[in-house]
């Protein structure tokens, strides 16, 4: 087994083994280890009671922070005419229709979340190959293809935060930064436990939020109780 390193020994002595922390305990407890050089990401991870195998059971959504996320995002949005012109006035940063297709099979993709509307697919289908890989395909699913492109980029811009459970049934997804105090951390977490109860498949049987665990980029993960997240 890999020999830890002293800070990683340092950690572990400020993380009981087992042990079941209130969300704000936990968040806090997330800060106090975030001891790298950089503002770390908080993340969390959901471990949820579905069979991700089944399609009826596959949860994918989105969810805008209600404390954003402390990262700035640069959004592309594939669209037309009036659209166009209300996605700039909404703070999109690149909008462009075939032009924009154009530029992104050249290999130019300055941008963090892609936008489309209905009318856009067509061409935004072509890019499948080089979008998909990438995760930036639009998808309805997390409200990236819509005839409301407007409302599409400021929820982007404002900390939306798009999920999918992996093939072991957990949902991973950024709640902020360890700068954050530990209060709009939790506010995040429950805007996020929140939107996934609203996604509980009709087919899921027993308990639907099994685990859950925030950790740090470079930190230690710490479980969560559940009941306390939206206390």
């Amino acid at each position: 087994m890999a020999k830890l390193t002293k800070r990683m020994q340092a950690l572990q002595g400020k993380v009981e083994a087992g042990k079941v922390y209130a969300a704000i305990d936990a968040l806090n407890l997330v800060k106090a280890t975030a001891t790298a050089k950089f503002d770390e990401s908080v993340d969390v991870a959901i471990q949820l009671g579905i069979d991700p195998r089944k399609s009826d059971q596959a949860v994918r959504g989105a969810v805008v922070m209600p404390e954003g996320t402390g990262k700035s995002v640069r959004v592309a949005v594939f669209t037309q005419g009036a659209n166009a012109d209300a996605a700039r006035e909404a703070g999109a940063d690149i909008v462009g229709f075939d032009d924009l297709a154009a530029k992104v099979k050249a290999g130019e993709l300055d941008f963090d979340v892609v936008i489309a509307s209905p009318d856009a697919m067509r061409v935004v289908g072509q890019l499948g190959q080089i979008l998909g890989p990438r995760g930036l395909m639009p998808n309805p699913k997390v409200g990236t293809v819509t005839p409301n492109v407007a409302q599409a980029v400021k929820n982007a811009k404002a900390g939306q935060v798009q999920f999918r459970a992996d093939k072991a049934g957990i949902i991973h997804a950024p709640i902020g930064r360890a700068s954050f105090e530990a209060e709009r951390l939790q506010k995040n977490l429950a805007a996020l436990v929140d939107q996934l109860n609203k996604l509980k498949p009709a087919s899921a049987k027993g308990q639907y939020l099994r685990k859950v665990a925030v950790s740090s980029t470079m930190g230690l993960g710490v479980r969560v109780d559940i009941g306390s997240i939206n206390a």
